[in-house]
């Protein structure tokens, strides 16, 4: 069902907080709609430059990854509050909260009427389930974009699998990510495992970042998945010829390291078998109908004013009719 054709698979709230942050857009009221109607402008801009055949909507369920949590009790913990465009910041803490799950749920509820298919599973990240898709049997003939900023995704990249970055403006694959980092794809969860991620609060092991990491672990470059045993060995035998401090700190910091390792790889995605069931019964029979009359209703109502999503429109059109 799916040869052939290229599917662009969307972190959602990567997308949403991103317009929901810089979007400076009001509604014909005052009321700020930057991250809802930002989305919609980002996907007619990248259905624009990509032309998709299928579009995927991957959300994060409520409680985030219960898995992740239990690995480490403070993880995702300490990042500051998503915050309004300054340009547009004249409501109360309590009315900006307010605004922004207003902005949020009315974004599934338009969702709901265009030719997408959502995912959303409670205490399950996004990163799962774009990680379960780009891997799954059902895709594997299909051109796979992921659309996201998220660093977490470059150990997905392979010869059917690209990610747009729309902040960074860039179009990232298997060859870029090994001649930008020294480390290939199917190795960088293992390579992230030892420098950590700040932005997740996973603390890295002291002292490495991934030029120390790619430069001590060469074979981190090639495609054979290197193995918990391949970096302490390694490291065990270089500090037998030196003393250089990257090995001492990976052999002192081997729990971590696995530890890590457990909470960033998406090779085997934290989905449950019940939600797995649900994509792949999903993507057998997914709905690809487009109500434009409903759609249009319901900007209008959230004061968009002038609607200029004609080339999304089309595009969903022709979405909906190939998918009948």
């Amino acid at each position: 069902m799916y040869d052939g054709k290229r599917v662009l698979i969307i972190d959602q709230l990567n997308l949403f907080f991103r317009n929901y942050i810089v979007n400076p857009s009001l509604s014909i009221n005052g009321a700020p709609i930057g991250g809802l109607k930002g989305c919609f402008q980002s996907i007619q801009k990248v259905c624009r430059e990509s032309k998709p055949d299928v579009i995927f909507i991957c959300w994060d369920g409520p409680g985030g990854s219960k898995k992740r949590s239990l690995l480490k009790k403070d993880y995702k913990s300490g990042r500051k509050p998503i915050r309004l465009n300054r340009n547009v910041r004249n409501l109360s803490n309590e009315q900006e909260s307010e605004n922004k799950f207003w902005q949020q749920a009315r974004v599934v509820e338009y969702y709901n009427h265009v030719p997408v298919i959502q995912f959303m599973f409670d205490s399950t990240e996004a990163d799962d389930i774009i990680a379960y898709l780009a891997q799954c049997k059902e895709l594997e003939n299909a051109e796979k974009i992921i659309f996201s900023s998220d660093k977490d995704f470059f150990q997905l990249l392979g010869s059917k699998t690209v990610q747009y970055r729309p902040v960074q403006k860039e179009v990232l694959n298997q060859r870029t990510i090994i001649d930008k980092f020294d480390v290939h794809p199917s190795n960088f969860a293992m390579a992230r495992a030892m420098v950590g991620d700040k932005s997740d609060n996973i603390d890295g092991i002291p002292g490495l970042g991934l030029k120390t990491v790619a430069k001590r672990f060469p074979f981190l470059r090639e495609s054979k998945p290197a193995t918990f045993d391949d970096i302490i060995s390694h490291s065990s035998e270089m500090m037998k010829e030196s003393k250089i401090a990257a090995y001492q700190k990976v052999l002192e910091n081997e729990d971590l390291l696995k530890r890590n390792y457990r909470m960033m790889q998406l090779y085997s995605p934290m989905l449950d078998i019940k939600s797995k069931k649900l994509v792949r019964e999903t993507l057998g029979a997914p709905d690809m109908s487009f109500n434009k009359t409903e759609l249009i209703k319901m900007m209008m109502k959230d004061g968009f004013g002038e609607i200029n999503f004609i080339e999304l429109f089309q595009h969903f059109n022709r979405i909906a009719i190939d998918n009948r």
